[in-house]
């Protein structure tokens, strides 16, 4: 008979979160699951959607500017597809922290040269920048997106997070859209409400309209 150590006391609870680099709402969504990674027992997996992928037939009917977003953002979800693939779902993370923390908390825009530096910031090779403008990994890209629509519907964008419902399935959310990103126990209140929500049967949504932009200020 083996004795669990305090920390092991409970099963880890599986989330699994799907992001867009260039999505500062998911930004501040993934940042509030790092701080409940630290006070519940929690373990999230990270997974790649796309804005681009998502809107891409229906171009004609957004704003300039938010037509050339999606035109960038396909270089950051290639190049963390490509290191997915090539050096494995470990990875996903730490560039996704590293593309966030500089398209986010520094401002910095989602160029070659930021996505080099981010690649550079968790060891990952340069040659991978190769994949920006590459279609190679473009299959398990847009599998990746699927699968989380899948879960969630198609009437919604990143950030998406599934997570155990009452029967042990999965129940996915778009959200929770919040900021800043709570700490502490206000980031585990959330994290308890959000397992609340997804083990009531019938459960489908809380909104309301945003009245404030990303507040990255209590961000690393």
């Amino acid at each position: 008979m083996t004795t669990k150590a305090p920390n092991e006391s409970q099963d880890k609870v599986i989330a699994d979160f799907w992001f867009d680099p260039l999505c500062p709402w998911a930004w501040m969504t993934s940042r509030w699951m790092l701080e409940v990674e630290k006070v519940r027992p929690v373990e999230v997996r990270w997974h790649v959607m796309s804005l681009s992928v998502l809107n891409e037939d229906r171009l004609d009917e957004l704003p300039e500017q938010y037509r050339e977003l999606l035109t960038k953002g396909w270089a950051p979800v290639r190049v963390v597809t490509a290191a997915q693939q090539l050096h494995g779902d470990e990875v996903v993370g730490d560039l996704y922290t590293a593309l966030g923390t500089r398209f986010h908390n520094r401002g910095e825009d989602a160029t070659r040269e930021t996505i080099a530096a981010a690649l550079k910031d968790v060891g990952l090779p340069a040659s991978l920048l190769d994949y920006a403008d590459s279609e190679k990994y473009d299959a398990e890209l847009r599998a990746s997106h699927q699968e989380g629509i899948d879960k969630v519907g198609q009437d919604v964008g990143t950030p998406v997070i599934a997570v155990p419902g009452a029967d042990g399935e999965q129940v996915a959310f778009f959200g929770p859209v919040v900021t800043p990103a709570p700490k502490g126990e206000a980031a585990a209140k959330l994290w308890d409400g959000t397992l609340l929500v997804a083990s009531t049967p019938g459960f489908y949504e809380i909104k309301r309209t945003r009245t404030a932009d990303p507040d990255f200020s209590n961000l690393d």
